[in-house]
């Protein structure tokens, strides 16, 4: 009696001894290696650069500046810059504005500044800017798509830090993916608010008094949202690459000497 316990015994710790040693197997075939961790730790610091510039953009008013032309005989002037949610428009003293330049600005000069938040978002009416319209359409796409471009680029990070901490590798293409989107949407957005800037200079009312004339230039903000969107995408694809199974690169790259070549 005694030997066949011993024996139920035995094959019980051997089940157990087996169980443990797939389980063992089956993590460590779903870590990551410490090369591949500290490839995706990499491209994960390049593509946070990319969201902060993202978000330092989109959160920004700065995205195009509006001169008037100076006039003789008044000691002011004005300009005025404005970004996705709000526009301000600033009283300068022209002794402070440059003497080679024709027009009031640059902005970010110190003067008096009125800033008031777009209401298209609200009450759905237009802004006028010196005696100009603006095409709420077009402004409010803009918006839309700069806000859709950074939910994609949470869904990336969460999905890369997921890949990190829980090794699920299979979610590393679908950070790629959020990534090069976001990327992708924040230059749509940039290009649409081009397309809104256009509109605003031609949307002057022939039924109030003559708009003054204007020349603008695209300010920081906006050069912050293009490197955003370039470096975006660059972590998308460098993203893709990196889910891509070892033997395509091994297809890809044949190391030197190797028979196949």
């Amino acid at each position: 009696m005694m030997m066949w316990s011993n024996f139920f015994m035995q094959e019980e710790d051997r089940r157990r001894a087996a169980v443990g040693r797939r389980r063992a197997q089956g993590q460590q075939n779903l870590g990551l290696t410490p090369e591949l961790e500290g490839k995706i730790k990499l491209v994960l610091l390049l593509a946070t650069m990319g969201a902060t510039l993202a978000v330092l953009s989109v959160g920004t008013e700065f995205w195009v500046e509006f001169n008037t032309y100076k006039t003789n005989g008044s000691a002011v002037c004005e300009a005025a810059h404005m970004g996705l949610w709000k526009v301000c428009i600033k009283r300068l003293w022209q002794a402070d504005v440059p003497a080679s330049r024709e027009t009031c600005g640059p902005a970010e000069l110190p003067g008096e500044a009125n800033c008031t938040y777009f209401k298209f978002f609200t009450t759905g009416e237009n802004a006028h800017i010196f005696q100009r319209t603006t095409k709420k359409e077009v402004n409010l796409a803009a918006a839309v798509i700069a806000v859709l471009s950074l939910t994609a680029t949470a869904l990336g990070c969460l999905s890369v830090i997921m890949v990190l901490s829980k090794g699920a590798e299979v979610l590393l293409r679908l950070g790629a993916v959020c990534f090069g989107l976001s990327g992708l949407l924040l230059l749509v957005s940039l290009e649409v608010f081009r397309h809104s800037v256009r509109a605003l200079l031609q949307g002057a009312s022939p039924d109030t008094t003559p708009a003054p004339r204007l020349t603008y230039e695209y300010s920081w903000s906006l050069g912050c949202g293009v490197g955003a969107g370039l470096i975006l995408l660059l972590g998308g694809v460098c993203f893709l690459l990196l889910s891509l199974p070892s033997w395509h690169w091994r297809s890809l790259c044949p190391k030197r000497g190797d028979p196949t070549t």
